[in-house]
């Protein structure tokens, strides 16, 4: 999925990878419990998958935790999703998962 595509910085998870391309897109595979990997369901990715999500952002930074997904883009905004019981979305009183950035 990734043949072709310039790889300036990657981060693993527990169970899950993501990916920055040269373009700015994300890129996640791996376990997709809680919604960690941003593509709006919980499926299981064998091969990386762009999220799209960000189509109109460019992504500078990823982090890849336990249970959930952290991304820097350009504008400087922060973007979380994933597990969000534990408090590590940063999204204040909605613990809920988030199963899009």
């Amino acid at each position: 999925a990734l043949a072709g595509q310039r790889v300036l910085a990657v981060s693993a998870g527990g169970a899950h990878s993501l990916a920055i391309t040269a373009d700015g897109s994300v890129w996640s595979w791996g376990v997709g419990a809680s919604g960690k990997l941003g593509h709006g369901d919980e499926q299981r990715q064998l091969l990386p998958k762009k999220i799209e999500a960000f189509a109109d952002q460019r992504v500078v930074a990823v982090s890849a935790g336990a249970f959930h997904s952290l991304a820097t883009t350009a504008d400087g905004a922060v973007w979380s999703w994933g597990r969000g019981d534990t408090g590590s979305l940063g999204h204040g009183d909605d613990l809920s998962n988030q199963l899009l950035p």
